[in-house]
């Protein structure tokens, strides 16, 4: 834990490119226990797909710098002027994000994590790539990660409708709220930052819910209700905060976005991404019907048809 803060810290910090890739490694390293603390062959299996990626990404991301020193001799994050090197390091930060189509390591990775090391991947190890991802936001090319960002909102609303467990579903939510948050990037960072935040806030108190009730699946969130009903209550205003439901906090990012799209003359962009959220609050509402249930659909108490065998008389006449 010492050094996941060590190493967000020194990434948001820094303005030099070794420095902000050196936190992302301490980052990265310091995660890989505690994913496999279980020692379960699912955890050890998340645990190297965790690294495999992360260190792809990494790589990606020291060449495309290195290649921006070569071409214009600036260390300096800010400075970044060499079209592939902007595209190289897209494509690192989107590897390490999980964004679309580089998400196939995310729900499988919180699959084999605890909630509490799921929580810590959905919502603190996100926040150092974001960081050099506004930092960049200016030399990035807007085309590509809207057209990245769309391809996450739909992935994310599509694929979570057919899960069953909690973790991959808040996975794929996930990859659908980074979506929201690149789409803005390259015109509104602050806006950016302000859904990082509530994203953080709303994942965090459904995640510490779960965990208090160890609900891993949709039939477990059935039962949840009898052990706290209070809990419940607060998470299902929560689930349906983060679908983005008029009056509950999780609307005002998704308004401001749209407001904001508007604004730049990108209509059709913001008429896309509001349809394909509706995939995201179908599966959120399904979560919020499962929490408030009171009695899990159960077979029917009506007496079984069984067949009842015929006594077979050993006694048969022989002709």
């Amino acid at each position: 834990m010492l050094s996941l803060t060590l190493g967000t810290m020194i990434t948001i910090t820094s303005n030099h490119w070794v420095t902000a890739w050196a936190g992302l490694e301490i980052n990265t390293l310091a995660v890989i226990p505690l994913i496999s603390k279980s020692h379960h062959p699912r955890a050890i299996e998340a645990a190297t797909k965790y690294f495999l990626t992360q260190a792809t990404a990494s790589a990606l991301m020291l060449f495309s710098s290195m290649t921006n020193a070569w071409s214009s001799g600036q260390w300096d994050i800010t400075q970044l002027t060499n079209p592939p090197s902007c595209l190289l390091l897209t494509a690192a930060i989107a590897i390490k994000l999980g964004l679309t189509p580089f998400h196939f390591w995310f729900p499988e990775v919180l699959q084999g994590s605890s909630l509490t090391t799921a929580l810590l991947l959905s919502t603190a190890m996100k926040f150092p790539p974001t960081t050099i991802l506004l930092l960049t936001s200016h030399s990035l090319n807007p085309t590509l990660l809207s057209t990245m960002a769309i391809m996450s909102i739909a992935l994310g609303g599509w694929m979570g409708l057919n899960q069953t467990q909690t973790r991959k579903i808040l996975a794929f939510s996930s990859i659908s709220h980074l979506g929201w948050m690149t789409i803005i990037i390259t015109y509104n960072p602050k806006l950016t930052l302000l859904t990082f935040y509530l994203y953080s806030l709303m994942t965090t108190s459904i995640f510490l819910s779960m965990n208090s009730t160890n609900t891993l699946k949709l039939s477990t969130l059935m039962t949840s209700w009898t052990k706290a009903p209070m809990l419940n209550t607060t998470l299902m205003l929560t689930l349906l905060s983060l679908a983005g439901l008029p009056p509950l906090t999780g609307f005002l990012p998704k308004w401001l976005i749209i407001q904001e799209l508007t604004k730049q003359e990108m209509t059709t962009t913001a008429t896309t991404i509001s349809m394909l959220s509706l995939l995201g609050l179908f599966f959120y509402l399904r979560l919020t019907y499962c929490s408030t249930i009171t009695l899990p659909p159960n077979s029917s108490n009506k007496m079984k048809q069984w067949s009842i065998k015929k006594p077979v008389n050993t006694l048969t006449p022989t002709l």
